[in-house]
C-alpha cells in the first residue's frame, strides 16, 4: 500500500496546520493510501551545523526525530510539510528539520511526491508556500498542486473549518496527490525512472 508522511510544522498539534492536514487525510483514506501524522513543530529541533558526520555515516549526527522520520521518508510514497505562517515564513522549527532531513539522507527522492501547506490568520502564505516547496523541486520530487494554493485561513481551528474554501483545496489537493502516487507508481512498472545524470557540479574553483 502506497504511504504519504505528513509533518506537521505547527507547535499545537490540534490548531490551523493540523486541521488542514487532518482534511487531507479523510481524502486519503478514501483513496486507499496509507498515512501518518508527525509532529514536528513542538519538538526541540536544532539547525544543520555543517559538520559532514551525515555524508560519511548516512545520517544525522544529531540522533533525534529528524534520523527516526528519515527512515519513514525513505519508504514513503509522497510527503506533505504543513506549517504555520510566521513572519511571511514558515516555522523556523519545521525548517531546521527539513534542512537536516534533506541534506542528511543520500537516498534517491526521484519522483516520491511533495506538497507544502500553510496556514495563517491572513497573510504571507504564498511567500511561505514557496520556500517549503523548494526542498522538492531540489531533490526531483513532483509538486502536487490543488485548485488554489495549498493554503487555509483562521486565527483558530474553529476558524478554519469555516474557511469552506481552504478545505475544498486540501482535499483537492489529496486527490491529485493520490493520483500522482498511483500513476507515478503504474508508469515505472511499465516505464521505469527517467535516467539522471549527476557528472557536472559547477563549483568555479578556480575563482575564474
Amino acid at each position: 500500500m502506497a504511504k504519504v508522511l505528513l509533518l506537521n510544522g505547527s507547535p499545537r498539534a490540534n490548531g490551523c496546520t493540523a486541521t488542514a492536514l487532518d482534511e487531507m487525510v479523510k481524502v486519503f483514506n478514501e483513496e486507499g493510501i496509507e498515512t501518518e501524522i508527525i509532529q514536528v513543530g513542538n519538538k526541540n529541533i536544532r539547525g544543520c551545523v555543517a559538520c559532514g558526520y551525515c555524508g560519511k555515516n548516512g545520517k544525522c549526527v544529531v540522533d533525534d526525530l529528524v534520523n527516526e522520520v528519515a527512515t519513514k521518508f525513505e519508504e514513503a510514497d509522497g510527503l506533505v510539510v504543513g506549517s504555520p505562517v510566521y513572519y511571511a515564513s514558515p516555522n523556523g522549527t519545521i525548517l531546521s528539520f527539513m534542512d537536516r532531513l534533506f541534506y542528511s539522507t543520500s537516498f534517491s527522492k526521484h519522483f516520491k511526491v511533495g506538497a507544502a501547506v500553510v496556514s495563517a490568520r491572513r497573510g504571507g502564505n504564498t511567500a511561505s508556500f514557496d520556500v517549503l516547496n523548494k526542498y522538492f523541486t531540489i531533490s526531483g520530487m513532483p509538486v502536487a498542486s490543488s485548485t488554489y494554493w495549498n493554503q487555509v485561513h483562521g486565527f483558530s481551528s474553529e476558524d478554519v473549518k469555516k474557511d469552506l474554501e481552504g478545505l475544498q483545496t486540501m482535499r483537492n489537493l489529496a486527490r491529485n496527490m493520490s493520483f500522482m502516487i498511483k500513476a507515478f507508481a503504474d508508469a515505472k512498472e511499465k516505464y521505469g525512472l527517467p535516467e539522471v545524470e549527476r557528472g557536472s557540479f559547477t563549483s568555479f574553483g578556480d575563482g575564474k
